[in-house]
Protein backbone atom coordinates (compact mmCIF):
# COMPACT_ATOMS: atom_id res chain seq x y z
CA UNK A 1 0.00 0.00 0.00
CA UNK A 2 1.23 3.49 -0.82
CA UNK A 3 0.26 6.90 0.51
CA UNK A 4 0.91 10.54 -0.26
CA UNK A 5 2.51 12.53 2.58
CA UNK A 6 1.05 15.85 3.62
CA UNK A 7 2.77 18.56 5.61
CA UNK A 8 1.55 22.08 6.48
CA UNK A 9 2.68 24.86 4.18
CA UNK A 10 4.37 26.59 7.12
CA UNK A 11 6.29 23.50 8.21
CA UNK A 12 10.02 24.04 8.76
CA UNK A 13 10.58 20.52 7.42
CA UNK A 14 9.08 20.61 3.96
CA UNK A 15 10.49 19.33 0.65
CA UNK A 16 13.19 22.02 0.54
CA UNK A 17 14.74 20.80 3.78
CA UNK A 18 14.85 16.98 4.14
CA UNK A 19 17.50 16.59 6.87
CA UNK A 20 19.07 13.19 7.57
CA UNK A 21 19.14 11.29 10.85
CA UNK A 22 19.45 7.80 12.30
CA UNK A 23 16.33 6.38 13.95
CA UNK A 24 14.95 3.16 15.35
CA UNK A 25 11.26 2.32 14.84
CA UNK A 26 9.41 0.57 17.69
CA UNK A 27 10.95 -2.85 18.13
CA UNK A 28 13.41 -2.34 15.27
CA UNK A 29 17.08 -1.59 14.71
CA UNK A 30 18.69 1.63 13.60
CA UNK A 31 18.47 2.89 10.03
CA UNK A 32 18.91 6.10 8.08
CA UNK A 33 15.88 8.34 7.72
CA UNK A 34 14.84 11.71 6.36
CA UNK A 35 12.53 14.06 8.23
CA UNK A 36 9.47 15.41 6.41
CA UNK A 37 7.12 17.41 8.60
CA UNK A 38 6.58 15.39 11.77
CA UNK A 39 7.32 12.14 10.00
CA UNK A 40 10.45 10.10 9.35
CA UNK A 41 10.94 8.34 6.02
CA UNK A 42 12.80 5.03 6.19
CA UNK A 43 15.21 5.29 3.25
CA UNK A 44 15.99 1.57 3.19
CA UNK A 45 12.33 0.85 2.42
CA UNK A 46 11.50 3.98 0.45
CA UNK A 47 14.48 3.54 -1.89
CA UNK A 48 14.59 -0.27 -1.66
CA UNK A 49 18.27 -0.10 -0.70
CA UNK A 50 19.70 -2.05 2.24
CA UNK A 51 22.69 0.32 2.37
CA UNK A 52 20.46 2.62 4.43
CA UNK A 53 20.15 0.01 7.19
CA UNK A 54 22.99 1.58 9.14
CA UNK A 55 23.78 2.87 12.62
CA UNK A 56 25.16 6.19 11.33
CA UNK A 57 25.25 8.38 8.24
CA UNK A 58 28.94 7.73 7.53
CA UNK A 59 28.43 5.18 4.71
CA UNK A 60 26.28 7.71 2.83
CA UNK A 61 28.63 10.62 3.57
CA UNK A 62 31.66 8.72 2.26
CA UNK A 63 30.04 8.29 -1.16
CA UNK A 64 30.58 11.96 -2.00
CA UNK A 65 28.67 14.85 -3.58
CA UNK A 66 27.32 13.00 -6.63
CA UNK A 67 25.64 10.39 -4.42
CA UNK A 68 24.38 13.06 -2.01
CA UNK A 69 22.68 14.87 -4.89
CA UNK A 70 21.22 11.64 -6.29
CA UNK A 71 19.68 10.57 -2.98
CA UNK A 72 18.31 14.06 -2.27
CA UNK A 73 16.68 14.27 -5.72
CA UNK A 74 15.09 10.83 -5.34
CA UNK A 75 13.70 11.66 -1.90
CA UNK A 76 12.26 14.96 -3.17
CA UNK A 77 10.50 13.07 -5.95
CA UNK A 78 9.08 10.56 -3.44
CA UNK A 79 7.68 13.13 -0.99
CA UNK A 80 5.93 14.85 -3.86
CA UNK A 81 4.36 11.59 -5.07
CA UNK A 82 3.66 8.48 -2.98
CA UNK A 83 5.59 6.34 -0.52
CA UNK A 84 5.13 2.81 0.82
CA UNK A 85 3.08 3.12 4.02
CA UNK A 86 5.52 0.92 5.92
CA UNK A 87 8.36 3.37 5.11
CA UNK A 88 6.75 6.24 7.04
CA UNK A 89 6.90 6.64 10.83
CA UNK A 90 5.60 9.31 13.16
CA UNK A 91 8.48 11.26 14.68
CA UNK A 92 6.89 10.77 18.09
CA UNK A 93 7.13 6.98 17.76
CA UNK A 94 10.84 6.60 16.93
CA UNK A 95 14.03 6.95 18.94
CA UNK A 96 16.86 9.00 17.51
CA UNK A 97 20.57 8.16 17.67
CA UNK A 98 23.76 10.16 17.22
CA UNK A 99 23.62 10.76 13.46
CA UNK A 100 27.33 10.42 12.69
CA UNK A 101 30.26 8.35 13.91
CA UNK A 102 32.50 11.22 14.98
CA UNK A 103 36.14 10.63 14.15
CA UNK A 104 37.53 13.97 15.30
CA UNK A 105 35.97 17.08 16.79
CA UNK A 106 37.34 20.61 16.47
CA UNK A 107 35.77 23.69 18.04
CA UNK A 108 36.47 27.15 16.67
CA UNK A 109 36.07 30.68 18.06
CA UNK A 110 34.68 32.36 14.94
CA UNK A 111 32.27 35.01 16.31
CA UNK A 112 33.83 38.44 16.59
CA UNK A 113 31.07 39.53 18.97
CA UNK A 114 31.63 36.55 21.28
CA UNK A 115 35.41 36.92 21.21
CA UNK A 116 35.10 40.65 21.92
CA UNK A 117 32.71 40.08 24.82
CA UNK A 118 34.97 37.50 26.46
CA UNK A 119 38.01 39.69 25.89
CA UNK A 120 36.28 42.54 27.70
CA UNK A 121 35.29 40.21 30.54
CA UNK A 122 38.67 38.54 30.98
CA UNK A 123 41.01 41.42 29.98
CA UNK A 124 39.12 44.64 30.82
CA UNK A 125 42.24 46.81 30.62
CA UNK A 126 43.51 45.43 27.30
CA UNK A 127 42.40 45.09 23.71
CA UNK A 128 39.56 42.52 23.70
CA UNK A 129 40.82 40.65 20.60
CA UNK A 130 44.24 39.02 20.80
CA UNK A 131 46.68 39.91 17.96
CA UNK A 132 46.12 36.68 16.01
CA UNK A 133 42.31 36.69 16.05
CA UNK A 134 41.70 38.59 12.79
CA UNK A 135 44.38 36.58 10.96
CA UNK A 136 43.22 32.98 11.50
CA UNK A 137 40.23 30.99 12.76
CA UNK A 138 41.25 30.20 16.35
CA UNK A 139 40.27 26.69 17.44
CA UNK A 140 41.12 23.68 19.57
CA UNK A 141 40.70 19.92 19.34
CA UNK A 142 37.93 18.46 21.52
CA UNK A 143 36.96 14.90 22.39
CA UNK A 144 34.92 12.97 19.85
CA UNK A 145 34.01 10.36 22.45
CA UNK A 146 31.92 12.80 24.49
CA UNK A 147 29.79 14.07 21.60
CA UNK A 148 26.25 12.94 22.45
CA UNK A 149 22.91 13.12 20.68
CA UNK A 150 20.37 15.80 21.59
CA UNK A 151 18.26 14.79 24.57
CA UNK A 152 21.10 13.11 26.45
CA UNK A 153 21.30 14.25 30.08
CA UNK A 154 24.50 16.06 31.06
CA UNK A 155 26.19 15.21 34.36
CA UNK A 156 27.75 18.19 36.12
CA UNK A 157 31.51 17.71 35.76
CA UNK A 158 34.25 17.73 38.38
CA UNK A 159 37.54 19.56 38.01
CA UNK A 160 40.06 21.86 39.63
CA UNK A 161 38.72 25.28 40.60
CA UNK A 162 40.69 28.29 41.80
CA UNK A 163 39.87 29.36 45.36
CA UNK A 164 40.14 32.75 47.06
CA UNK A 165 43.55 31.72 48.43
CA UNK A 166 44.85 31.30 44.89
CA UNK A 167 45.33 27.54 45.31
CA UNK A 168 42.96 25.09 43.61
CA UNK A 169 40.49 22.64 45.07
CA UNK A 170 38.65 19.82 43.30
CA UNK A 171 34.89 19.53 43.01
CA UNK A 172 31.77 20.00 40.88
CA UNK A 173 31.71 22.93 38.47
CA UNK A 174 29.89 25.93 39.92
CA UNK A 175 29.77 28.01 36.72
CA UNK A 176 28.29 25.58 34.23
CA UNK A 177 27.43 27.17 30.90
CA UNK A 178 26.24 26.54 27.35
CA UNK A 179 27.65 27.52 23.97
CA UNK A 180 25.12 27.83 21.15
CA UNK A 181 26.96 26.77 18.01
CA UNK A 182 26.59 25.49 14.47
CA UNK A 183 28.39 22.26 13.63
CA UNK A 184 29.69 21.19 10.21
CA UNK A 185 29.94 17.54 9.15
CA UNK A 186 32.72 16.31 6.87
CA UNK A 187 31.51 13.89 4.23
CA UNK A 188 34.59 13.04 2.18
CA UNK A 189 37.84 13.02 4.13
CA UNK A 190 41.31 14.12 3.04
CA UNK A 191 44.72 12.42 3.13
CA UNK A 192 47.37 13.32 5.66
CA UNK A 193 49.78 15.83 4.19
CA UNK A 194 47.19 17.15 1.71
CA UNK A 195 45.42 20.36 2.78
CA UNK A 196 41.87 21.02 1.58
CA UNK A 197 41.95 24.02 -0.74
CA UNK A 198 39.35 26.64 0.16
CA UNK A 199 37.92 26.34 -3.36
CA UNK A 200 37.34 22.60 -2.82
CA UNK A 201 35.65 22.71 0.58
CA UNK A 202 32.20 21.87 -0.81
CA UNK A 203 33.56 18.62 -2.27
CA UNK A 204 34.16 17.56 1.34
CA UNK A 205 31.48 19.29 3.44
CA UNK A 206 28.15 17.46 3.70
CA UNK A 207 25.95 19.49 6.01
CA UNK A 208 25.25 21.32 9.26
CA UNK A 209 23.78 20.50 12.66
CA UNK A 210 23.15 22.40 15.87
CA UNK A 211 25.71 22.04 18.66
CA UNK A 212 25.76 22.90 22.34
CA UNK A 213 29.34 22.76 23.58
CA UNK A 214 28.74 22.70 27.34
CA UNK A 215 31.39 24.59 29.30
CA UNK A 216 32.50 24.62 32.94
CA UNK A 217 33.75 28.19 33.18
CA UNK A 218 35.40 27.93 36.61
CA UNK A 219 37.33 24.80 35.58
CA UNK A 220 38.23 26.41 32.26
CA UNK A 221 39.43 29.66 33.87
CA UNK A 222 42.01 27.83 36.02
CA UNK A 223 43.30 25.34 33.47
CA UNK A 224 43.25 27.06 30.07
CA UNK A 225 46.56 28.98 30.30
CA UNK A 226 48.82 28.42 28.41
CA UNK A 227 47.42 25.57 26.26
CA UNK A 228 43.71 26.32 26.08
CA UNK A 229 40.47 24.41 26.80
CA UNK A 230 40.67 20.95 28.34
CA UNK A 231 38.50 19.45 31.12
CA UNK A 232 36.26 22.50 31.23
CA UNK A 233 35.04 21.59 27.72
CA UNK A 234 35.64 17.88 27.14
CA UNK A 235 32.96 16.39 29.41
CA UNK A 236 30.07 16.74 26.92
CA UNK A 237 29.12 18.23 23.56
CA UNK A 238 25.52 17.84 22.40
CA UNK A 239 24.70 17.41 18.71
CA UNK A 240 21.31 17.63 17.01
CA UNK A 241 19.82 14.35 15.79
CA UNK A 242 19.31 15.92 12.34
CA UNK A 243 21.98 16.90 9.81
CA UNK A 244 20.77 19.41 7.24
CA UNK A 245 22.48 19.01 3.86
CA UNK A 246 24.42 22.03 2.70
CA UNK A 247 22.31 21.82 -0.48
CA UNK A 248 19.22 22.76 1.57
CA UNK A 249 20.84 26.05 2.60
CA UNK A 250 21.39 27.61 -0.83
CA UNK A 251 18.86 30.36 -0.08
CA UNK A 252 20.57 31.07 3.26
CA UNK A 253 23.93 31.96 1.75
CA UNK A 254 25.04 35.53 2.36
CA UNK A 255 28.23 37.51 1.96
CA UNK A 256 30.71 37.38 4.80
CA UNK A 257 31.19 40.52 6.88
CA UNK A 258 34.24 42.53 5.83
CA UNK A 259 37.47 40.95 7.04
CA UNK A 260 40.19 43.43 7.94
CA UNK A 261 43.04 42.92 7.40
CA UNK A 262 42.33 40.72 4.37
CA UNK A 263 43.02 37.05 5.12
CA UNK A 264 46.10 35.30 3.77
CA UNK A 265 45.75 33.69 0.33
CA UNK A 266 44.98 30.17 1.60
CA UNK A 267 41.97 31.64 3.46
CA UNK A 268 40.79 33.80 0.56
CA UNK A 269 37.87 32.44 -1.48
CA UNK A 270 36.69 33.71 -4.85
CA UNK A 271 33.13 33.95 -3.50
CA UNK A 272 33.27 34.02 0.30
CA UNK A 273 29.95 33.03 1.87
CA UNK A 274 28.34 32.82 5.26
CA UNK A 275 24.92 31.55 6.34
CA UNK A 276 21.85 33.53 7.41
CA UNK A 277 20.76 31.27 10.27
CA UNK A 278 18.86 32.50 13.34
CA UNK A 279 19.16 30.58 16.61
CA UNK A 280 16.93 30.65 19.68
CA UNK A 281 18.05 29.64 23.18
CA UNK A 282 15.42 28.55 25.71
CA UNK A 283 16.32 28.09 29.37
CA UNK A 284 13.74 26.07 31.32
CA UNK A 285 11.20 26.89 28.62
CA UNK A 286 11.92 30.64 28.58
CA UNK A 287 13.53 32.33 25.59
CA UNK A 288 16.69 34.15 26.68
CA UNK A 289 18.65 34.76 23.46
CA UNK A 290 18.50 34.94 19.66
CA UNK A 291 22.06 34.47 18.39
CA UNK A 292 22.54 35.38 14.67
CA UNK A 293 24.93 33.12 12.77
CA UNK A 294 24.99 35.58 9.87
CA UNK A 295 27.42 37.82 11.79
CA UNK A 296 30.14 35.17 12.08
CA UNK A 297 33.54 36.54 11.08
CA UNK A 298 35.13 33.31 9.85
CA UNK A 299 33.31 31.14 7.30
CA UNK A 300 32.86 27.34 7.29
CA UNK A 301 35.17 27.16 4.25
CA UNK A 302 37.88 29.14 6.02
CA UNK A 303 37.59 26.96 9.11
CA UNK A 304 38.02 23.71 7.16
CA UNK A 305 40.83 25.14 5.01
CA UNK A 306 42.68 26.28 8.13
CA UNK A 307 42.01 23.03 9.99
CA UNK A 308 43.89 21.12 7.25
CA UNK A 309 46.43 23.81 6.27
CA UNK A 310 49.22 21.98 8.08
CA UNK A 311 48.39 18.70 6.32
CA UNK A 312 46.13 17.32 9.05
CA UNK A 313 43.89 14.55 7.68
CA UNK A 314 40.10 14.58 7.91
CA UNK A 315 37.77 11.58 7.94
CA UNK A 316 34.17 10.91 7.09
CA UNK A 317 32.04 12.01 10.03
CA UNK A 318 34.53 14.53 11.40
CA UNK A 319 32.79 17.41 13.13
CA UNK A 320 33.93 20.99 13.47
CA UNK A 321 31.89 23.67 15.18
CA UNK A 322 31.74 27.44 14.90
CA UNK A 323 32.27 28.31 18.52
CA UNK A 324 29.71 30.36 20.41
CA UNK A 325 27.43 32.39 18.15
CA UNK A 326 26.76 35.87 19.48
CA UNK A 327 25.64 39.23 18.14
CA UNK A 328 26.24 42.82 19.25
CA UNK A 329 23.04 43.13 21.29
CA UNK A 330 22.61 41.74 24.81
CA UNK A 331 19.78 39.40 23.75
CA UNK A 332 21.95 37.93 20.99
CA UNK A 333 24.58 36.40 23.24
CA UNK A 334 24.96 32.63 22.83
CA UNK A 335 26.43 31.80 26.23
CA UNK A 336 25.32 32.48 29.79
CA UNK A 337 28.68 33.95 30.79
CA UNK A 338 27.93 36.70 28.26
CA UNK A 339 24.22 37.01 29.03
CA UNK A 340 24.97 37.45 32.76
CA UNK A 341 28.17 39.38 32.05
CA UNK A 342 30.36 37.06 34.05
CA UNK A 343 27.65 36.49 36.66
CA UNK A 344 27.33 40.18 37.55
CA UNK A 345 24.01 40.76 35.74
CA UNK A 346 21.56 37.89 36.46
CA UNK A 347 19.28 36.84 33.61
CA UNK A 348 15.47 36.73 34.00
CA UNK A 349 14.40 33.10 33.56
CA UNK A 350 10.67 33.14 34.20
CA UNK A 351 10.21 34.38 37.76
CA UNK A 352 13.85 33.74 38.66
CA UNK A 353 17.11 35.62 38.14
CA UNK A 354 19.92 33.28 37.09
CA UNK A 355 23.58 33.36 36.13
CA UNK A 356 24.83 29.82 35.42
CA UNK A 357 23.16 26.41 35.15
CA UNK A 358 21.69 24.69 38.19
CA UNK A 359 20.90 20.99 38.54
CA UNK A 360 17.65 20.13 36.77
CA UNK A 361 17.91 22.99 34.28
CA UNK A 362 16.87 22.23 30.70
CA UNK A 363 18.33 24.08 27.70
CA UNK A 364 16.94 23.84 24.16
CA UNK A 365 18.59 25.49 21.15
CA UNK A 366 16.68 25.69 17.86
CA UNK A 367 17.40 27.41 14.55
CA UNK A 368 15.86 28.28 11.20
CA UNK A 369 17.08 29.68 7.91
CA UNK A 370 15.62 31.09 4.70
CA UNK A 371 14.32 28.48 2.29
CA UNK A 372 12.88 28.76 -1.17
CA UNK A 373 10.58 31.76 -1.64
CA UNK A 374 9.11 33.05 1.62
CA UNK A 375 9.46 29.71 3.41
CA UNK A 376 11.93 28.90 6.15
CA UNK A 377 13.61 25.63 7.00
CA UNK A 378 14.41 24.28 10.46
CA UNK A 379 17.59 22.76 11.83
CA UNK A 380 15.83 20.75 14.52
CA UNK A 381 16.93 21.22 18.10
CA UNK A 382 19.72 20.38 20.49
CA UNK A 383 18.49 19.75 24.02
CA UNK A 384 20.09 18.80 27.32
CA UNK A 385 19.20 18.63 31.01
CA UNK A 386 21.70 19.03 33.83
CA UNK A 387 22.05 16.18 36.32
CA UNK A 388 23.81 16.54 39.69
CA UNK A 389 27.51 15.72 39.89
CA UNK A 390 28.20 12.15 40.83
CA UNK A 391 29.73 11.39 44.21
CA UNK A 392 33.49 10.92 44.16
CA UNK A 393 35.25 8.76 46.74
Amino acid sequence: MRARLETPDDSLFGPDNLPYGVFAPPGGGHRIGVRFGDQVIDLALALDDSAFVATDLNPLLARGPARWREVRERVRELVESELPVEAVHSLADVSMALPIRVGDYVDFYASIDHATNLGRLFRPDAEPLLPNWRHLPVGYHGRAGTVVVSGTDIVRPHGQRKTDSGAPDFGPARRLDIEAELGFVVGVGSEIGTPIDIAEVEDHLFGVALVNDWSARDIQAWEYQPLGPFLGKSFATSLSAWVTPLAALDAARIALPEQSPPPLPYLTAADPWGLDIDLTVRWNGHTVAHPPYGRMYWSPAQMLAHLTANGAATRTGDLFASGTISGPDPDQRGSFIELSWGGKEPVPVGDEKRTFLEDGDDVVITASAPGTGAARIGLGEVRGRILPARNRS
